[in-house]
């Protein structure tokens, strides 16, 4: 059996219960090595055998995890994150159906909602955006052109952008073209959200570059931008005591009876 287990975003208690029992009971681990945090291998029992999946390619995992079916072991794949933003998970499933080996998948904390824990943000604030774009910049791996960041960035709600820590003037000018933010638009940089080294950079997408240059932060970083990083918004409909609910009556409900 092949686990697809997230790790979360970095700090080790942020591992689900679920992917930390699986964790602890495997034979097998091929983890992300180049993101996932190595502290979570302190989980594996003894005689534990450990892959580094950034010295691998897929024909090489996949021939772990047949060998490993072929022997009755349980085997987990950890992810960072949640496996299902940027994992490269789709193509191990595929490939493990038609080998016919049995799999699963137990999600994980991802680092935008890491990163927004760190600066004690609300993606969805009433007011300012009730959308959140999750997307990279394009770069060795591209993306489709109905997608470039441009596009997505005229839209102006709340934006997570992965895998782009290293093009961040880019990114900077991607998100101005596309019309919606301006250079006075809130943004903010995180550093291995979560991670005991975690670094947090406030600034306006105006400075965005610059900011992020002179933190030295250039990868394994999340790039923020909208106006949820700013100081106005409305309050919640759901907890006004003007609005009823199906659990409660507002002032505003006309008053019953005779």
């Amino acid at each position: 059996m092949v686990h697809f287990v997230g790790a979360g975003p970095g700090a080790p208690d942020l591992i689900t219960l679920r992917g930390a029992e699986l964790v602890k009971g495997t034979d097998i681990v091929i983890y992300a090595g180049s993101l996932v945090n190595p502290a979570l291998l302190g989980l594996v029992k003894e005689g534990c055998a450990i892959y580094n999946s950034a010295e691998m390619t897929l024909e090489q995992v996949l021939d772990v995890m047949k060998e490993a079916q072929a022997k009755g072991l349980d085997l987990v794949r950890l992810h960072t994150g949640d496996p299902c933003l940027y994992g490269a998970i789709r193509e191990q499933m595929d490939e493990l159906d038609k080998l016919g080996i049995p799999w699963d998948d137990t999600p994980g904390v991802s680092s935008f909602c890491g990163a927004a824990a760190a600066l004690g943000a609300e993606y969805t604030l009433p007011g300012v955006s009730q959308t959140v774009i999750i997307t990279r910049m394009a770069g060795r791996t591209p993306v489709p052109e109905r997608e470039s960041l441009e596009k997505l960035a005229s839209h102006g709600s709340s934006m997570a952008i992965f895998l782009s820590a290293g093009m961040q003037e880019q990114v900077q000018a991607a998100l101005l073209a596309g019309g919606a933010y301006t250079e006075d638009t809130p943004a903010a940089i995180v550093y291995k959200a979560t991670w005991p080294e975690e670094k947090i950079v406030r600034c306006t997408l105006g400075n965005l570059a610059a900011a992020g240059d002179a933190a030295g932060i250039w990868k394994t970083a999340i790039i923020l931008v909208g106006g949820f990083l700013g100081q106005g918004y409305e309050r919640s409909k759901l907890y006004d005591p003007a609005f009823t609910t199906e659990f409660r009556r507002g002032t505003d409900s006309p008053t019953q009876g005779g």
